[in-house]
């Protein structure tokens, strides 16, 4: 996956999150469903953007950026900000 693919899915994710909250707000989506979604695409764009940094960080120290692999949602979700 090259870093322009990693953008690509980051830009159809958000497109995502933009039309359920879309559908969420015109009443065309159960809440629950909703709320359940949102967590699953939120995690899906941490893990883009981990992912993203990793083969950044991998390029500024000279390693190869193909290396870098996905981390599991737990990893993700348990950075500290």
């Amino acid at each position: 996956m090259t870093e322009q693919d990693i953008l690509e899915r980051i830009k159809q994710l958000v497109d995502d999150e933009h039309r359920l909250r879309s559908k969420a707000t015109a009443g065309e989506v159960d809440p629950v469903n909703e709320r359940q979604r949102l967590a699953e695409l939120e995690v899906m764009l941490d893990q883009c953007w981990d992912l993203l940094r990793q083969r950044r960080a991998r390029i500024y120290v000279g390693a190869s950026p193909d290396d870098a692999q996905v981390s599991s949602p737990r990893q993700v979700e348990g950075y500290l900000q």
